[in-house]
């Protein structure tokens, strides 16, 4: 069983079997945040979609407090480097496949948006989790939900920087997922959204709304 937690705007905790995943921790400053990043006791990974702020958020100091792997694109894991994560805990990959760390599979997918963007496919404990990181709708996504048959997919849909609910629910009924989850949201006056106005959107697939804090049982 797998288990993963809203933290709010688009960080999440993801906790499987035997290994837990950190998505995009922008929780010290985070007005939306569900725990502080001291609360985070646990990170065997630590993934970042992009290097804002908003994205980047704690994630040196968990990786480098919690001794996780730090995985993300190759110039944000030199940046971990220099900023004391162990040499051989800073990950840089980049978009094009699935990767086997033996004990859990990572994936980075394209996104649309600036900052070295890209997504994440997680596979582990047969379930596969599609973080989009912040990106437009892109053509793309068919091929995503194509190949890779996402258990969840968490979608951006507060606008402004990223997709819009529109867009959000044609890209939710592109790919398909079992479960699609809306992020990115309500953090800022800018990106300010209704989920379950969303939620009504969506054709192809299951919408769990969550508040930051809570969570989704796989």
């Amino acid at each position: 069983m797998a288990k993963i937690r809203w933290l709010g705007h688009a960080a999440w905790l993801m906790e499987f079997s035997d290994v837990t995943v950190v998505v995009d921790p922008f929780l010290t400053g985070n007005p939306k945040a569900a725990v502080k990043a001291s609360d985070i006791k646990k990170a065997d990974y630590v993934l970042v979609t992009h290097n804002h702020s908003d994205h980047l958020g704690d994630s040196y100091s968990i990786a480098k407090e919690r001794g996780s792997r730090f995985v993300s694109m190759f110039e944000l894991a030199e940046g971990a480097r220099k900023s004391g994560v162990h040499e051989e805990k800073a990950i840089g990959m980049n978009i094009g496949n699935l990767y086997d760390f033996r004990n859990i599979k990572i994936g980075m997918t394209p996104a649309i948006h600036s900052g070295l963007p890209a997504g994440f496919i997680i596979e582990k404990d047969g379930e596969t989790i599609y973080h989009a990181g912040d990106t437009a709708f892109f053509s793309e996504m068919k091929m995503i939900g194509e190949v890779y048959k996402p258990s969840v997919a968490l979608l951006p849909i507060g606008g402004f920087f990223t997709m819009g609910p529109k867009e959000a629910a044609y890209a939710a009924d592109t790919i398909r997922a079992g479960v699609t989850i809306p992020m990115h949201y309500g953090t800022f006056p800018q990106i300010a959204q209704d989920p379950h106005a969303f939620a009504g959107m969506v054709k192809n697939s299951k919408v769990a709304v969550l508040k930051p804090g809570e969570e989704y049982v796989l």
